[in-house]
């Protein structure tokens, strides 16, 4: 069973995603940042129920419109030239934070460069406008010189995960096992390959959350609380 049932349809979200740019691009000149949340997981955690609760959260208590990206609409707009160009053009003057990032890209990567330097345009420029919830693609690890942002992670046990997964994309547990550790490899190939880190140093987070003790709600009302309270 395909594992984009894990989240829902992009053409549903890419809306948000352009009336968040359109809005934060009307008040550019604004003193005072937005905030943007980074959400680093385990696959097998819940991290996209829990984001879309947070974004709900997030427009209550702001009045504000706010995203919710993950790695399936990253991706879209990365490939997609109309609307890589409306999300860049909000970095407005050239942005010397991204060319110190940029510099550090690990050596050991080359087929993909152009496209990978292009998602790191794409995610800062996202996190620099805030409001915006970033899901997955090492976002956590990109912006964490950035003021304004707050990364979290989750992590589970395996046997949380198996669990999540077979209920979420109906498999039975062997397959989710295997599903489990395929893609948690991919991962932690993704953030050692292209941005040279490991992907378990917790330095880079505000919290750490068990997703086997907290349930999707109490994490997006906490973090909802830790963000707004800073």
């Amino acid at each position: 069973m395909s594992e984009s049932k894990l989240i829902p349809a992009i053409d549903n979200r890419m809306s948000a995603l352009l009336e968040v740019s359109r809005r934060q691009a009307a008040k550019r000149d604004q003193k005072t940042q937005k905030p943007t949340i980074t959400i680093s997981r385990e696959f097998g955690c819940e991290a996209y129920p829990m984001g879309e609760l947070l974004r709900q959260q997030m427009e209550q208590r702001t009045k504000e419109s706010w995203a919710l990206m993950d790695k399936a609409l990253l991706d879209e707009v990365t490939k997609n030239h109309n609307l890589s160009e409306q999300v860049l053009k909000n970095l407005g003057d050239k942005n010397r934070f991204l060319d110190d990032f940029l510099s550090t890209f690990s050596s050991r990567w080359k087929s993909d460069k152009d496209y990978y330097r292009l998602l790191s345009r794409q995610i800062i420029a996202l996190a620099e406008q805030g409001n915006v919830i970033l899901v997955g693609r090492g976002a956590s690890i990109i912006t964490s010189r950035m003021k304004n942002c707050f990364n979290f992670r989750l992590f589970a046990s395996e046997s949380f995960k198996n669990a999540s997964i077979a209920k979420r994309l109906g498999l039975d547990e062997g397959e989710a096992n295997t599903l489990v550790e395929r893609r948690q490899k991919e991962r932690d190939r993704f953030i050692r390959d292209f941005l040279d880190c490991d992907p378990y140093d917790l330095s880079v987070y505000h919290l750490i959350f068990n997703n086997d003790r907290n349930n999707a709600v109490r994490m997006a009302q906490i973090i909802a609380d830790f963000v707004l309270n800073d």
